[in-house]
């Protein structure tokens, strides 16, 4: 099952994250099929290619607690 996840990455004591679409099965910082945005909880910054997410969800992809809470604040911006 595919999965939208975040993927760490930065710095020690200061993460950055990647929205991404990745096997269930692989580790957080695995492999991803793709790359759909970025998230930055230290400046709580957010961008997320909201086509590729809804195109990934209608095929069967579920995104975690935290990215569909970043999706949900992007599209009220919008």
């Amino acid at each position: 099952m595919l999965k939208i996840r975040l993927k760490r990455f930065g710095r020690k004591k200061q993460p950055s994250y990647r929205v991404v679409v990745i096997d269930s099965r692989k580790p957080r910082d695995g492999r991803a099929i793709e790359e759909i945005g970025f998230h930055n909880p230290i400046t709580n910054k957010s961008q997320v290619n909201l086509q590729k997410a809804r195109k990934r969800i209608s095929e069967g992809a579920q995104a975690t607690k935290k990215v569909q809470q970043i999706i949900n604040q992007l599209e009220k911006q919008n």
